[in-house]
């Protein structure tokens, strides 16, 4: 396979999956101490050019919002959510796969080939679809960077809409995740609705 020269990662051989459609799945929160984690899927029609899309992380906030809109247009997307309650009962990992679940199946597919971003297949997803685990899956495959980038889009909006509801946590600036600030805030503030309160950083001040 060939390497990208920007990344050397190897390029996945995505269009050449059984059966098709060929779906992208990333998530997004999964290290967070606050909000919901965000998953998505997606389908790219590849009659548009799909090259430039990559990890989200790589992206600066103003390009992810022009690829989030480009992909939204372009091609089938659908979100999906666990929340923090889901997060707190049944653990980051499965809660991250269970919004994974509900991005594939809110296509409205019976059947396809998902590219899962990481090491863990999605349980519970009809076998009608195949699934193939892809490390630094973002980097390697233009539907899981698409994925990736509109799911990265969607979570930092909701998150950032909480800095109204909770002010003095920063949640616009950090978006959940463990920072100075952020940790601070819970320990002077203590932990709000949205906090996951299984976490450590957040449990310690309930």
């Amino acid at each position: 396979m060939a390497k990208s020269s920007q990344d050397q990662f190897e390029v996945f051989d995505w269009q050449s999956l059984v059966p098709s459609p060929v779906i992208g799945v990333d998530e997004v929160g999964r290290g967070c101490l606050a909000g919901d984690v965000y998953a998505a899927a997606c389908i790219l029609d590849t009659s548009h050019i799909f090259d430039h899309y990559t990890d989200s992380k790589k992206l600066t906030p103003k390009r992810r919002d022009v690829l989030c809109e480009e992909i939204q247009l372009n091609h089938q997307v659908c979100i999906g959510v666990a929340t923090v309650e889901e997060i707190d009962e049944i653990n980051i990992l499965k809660a991250s796969l269970l919004a994974m679940k509900r991005a594939v199946e809110g296509l409205g597919q019976a059947s396809g080939h998902v590219i899962v971003d990481g090491t863990f297949k999605i349980p519970g997803l009809a076998t009608s679809f195949s699934q193939t685990t892809l490390t630094k899956g973002d980097l390697r495959a233009a539907p899981v960077a698409a994925a990736s980038i509109v799911a990265k889009v969607t979570r930092d909006k909701m998150i950032s809409e909480l800095e109204g509801i909770y002010p003095g946590y920063g949640f616009a600036k950090h978006k959940g995740y463990s920072t100075k600030v952020h940790k601070e805030a819970i320990e002077k503030l203590g932990p709000t609705p949205v906090h996951r309160k299984s976490f450590a950083g957040v449990k310690e001040f309930l």
